[in-house]
């Protein structure tokens, strides 16, 4: 028997159960298939926007500046583009000399017999000394290989420049900067050879220079007949120089990024490229080598040396060249600030000596440092590039906010996030939406 025989085929039958009711709340015709209240041009015009004016004349655009282009070709891997807000270091290395201008009027006035005189020059090549020292680290800093070793490299070679003291000045001065950019070297083909962190490079080396220093037990007499306090001024003086030529270079936007390229700007892990390691090695040296020159002003201004590890020099250059402006992550810092620095350290620990405070020199280490991480803080904050400041600060706006917007609201819609993803469950369908199940199709 065939399904026209039975008397259920398809011609007397809607294809969709409840099709009627579908007609009659759609006003779908039944013979037309189309709805009749529909009609051409029975939607009202959406209203457009007039014109805009033709008459308006737009204003000029501005040329671009010769900065701003250049910033466009500055490689972001080789740190933020844009030069350096220098405005804080101005700030900054005003507090410094009035700071130093303070200090030195209280010394006179309490103390003045330790700013006049012998003591005047003492105190010169003593900032001289310090000063010599500290531009070595304040470079390594720069160049975002921070040179620890300073301290005991300069210490050590006090005591060599003593123990040859009887020959040729400028010759034995020659030596110990040799032998101590020696040691420099060693502590830069660790540090960029297998891209370690300087600072625990310089460790080593501060470490090994220590134990030379110890086979030492006693102190040793300075035989020079040079007199170094005749010409403190000029040794102050090249310290002052040497400085704020330091920092005037540093100013010129080329040097200011190709110092500091060795600085991370992602993983620290990562080489940042042939020209970084050699910048990097050449500043441990270089760094390694004034601090050998300052060792050496350090033994021609006393009458003997006595061995020191050198490590309370670490922390006191390591202090004035932080305070100084000079950013612990590198390649920032300021002009005058390092020579600055400096002198009001001089100062205060001399007048601490003249005073009687007994304030160790590791206590102003420490309170140098501290002082110099949050100025780090103020340089790093303050001194970005103008264009990276501007680009961090939209990446934050609009803020987000866990409440849903009203439009969400008024129409219903959730704005969380769908759970489930493509697996999710779909509602239930009745038996009135399908095909009216099996019963439909009759029996064969």
């Amino acid at each position: 028997m065939t399904y026209a025989d039975s008397g259920q085929g398809f011609r007397d039958e809607p294809r969709f159960r409840g099709e009627p009711a579908f007609r009659e709340e759609t006003g779908l015709h039944s013979d037309t298939g189309r709805n009749p209240a529909y009609r051409t041009g029975s939607y009202p015009v959406a209203d457009y926007p007039e014109e805009p004016d033709q008459t308006t004349v737009a204003a000029p655009r501005q040329p671009e500046g010769s900065a701003t282009l250049d910033d466009v070709f500055d490689n972001v891997e080789h740190g933020e583009p844009g030069m350096d807000r220098m405005s804080v270091h101005v700030i900054w290395e005003l507090v410094l000399l009035l700071g130093c201008v303070a200090v030195y009027i209280l010394f006179r006035q309490q103390r003045p017999a330790g700013v006049s005189g012998a003591a005047l020059h003492d105190l010169l090549l003593y900032a001289a000394s310090l000063g010599f020292v500290t531009i070595g680290m304040a470079l390594s800093l720069r160049a975002g290989v921070v040179n620890l070793a300073v301290g005991p490299i300069a210490a050590g070679s006090a005591l060599f420049f003593a123990g040859h003291s009887d020959r040729n000045l400028l010759a034995t001065i020659g030596v110990c900067m040799l032998l101590a950019a020696a040691v420099g070297v060693a502590v830069a083909v660790l540090t960029v050879g297998f891209h370690v962190p300087a600072w625990a490079a310089s460790l080593a080396g501060a470490f090994a220079v220590v134990v030379w220093i110890q086979r030492h037990g006693s102190a040793i007499d300075n035989m020079a007949t040079y007199q170094a306090t005749r010409h403190a001024y000029y040794w102050f003086g090249a310290f002052a120089a040497l400085s704020l030529l330091g920092g005037l270079f540093g100013l010129v936007r080329p040097i200011r990024r190709g110092v500091g390229r060795f600085r991370p700007v992602g993983d620290p892990a990562l080489r940042r490229g042939g020209s970084a390691g050699v910048t990097a090695f050449l500043v441990l040296v270089a760094s390694s080598a004034l601090a050998g020159l300052g060792g050496a002003l350090v033994a021609l201004s006393a009458d003997s040396v006595t061995p020191t590890d050198g490590l309370v020099t670490t922390g006191l250059v390591l202090g004035a060249a932080l305070v100084g402006g000079t950013s612990a992550f590198g390649r920032r810092g300021g002009v005058f600030g390092t020579f600055l620095a400096v002198t009001l350290l001089a100062l205060l620990v001399r007048y601490g000596e003249a005073a009687n405070l007994r304030v160790a020199l590791y206590t102003w280490a420490a309170g140098a440092i501290a002082l110099g991480l949050v100025v780090t803080r103020l340089v790093e904050a303050f001194g970005r590039p103008r264009l990276a400041a501007e680009d961090e600060e939209a990446e934050t706006w609009p803020p987000q906010t866990s409440q849903p917007s009203s439009a969400a609201q008024n129409t219903g819609w959730s704005s969380a996030p769908r759970q489930g993803g493509w697996s999710s469950q779909l509602p239930a369908r009745s038996l009135d939406d399908t095909w009216a199940g099996d019963d439909r199709w009759g029996s064969a």
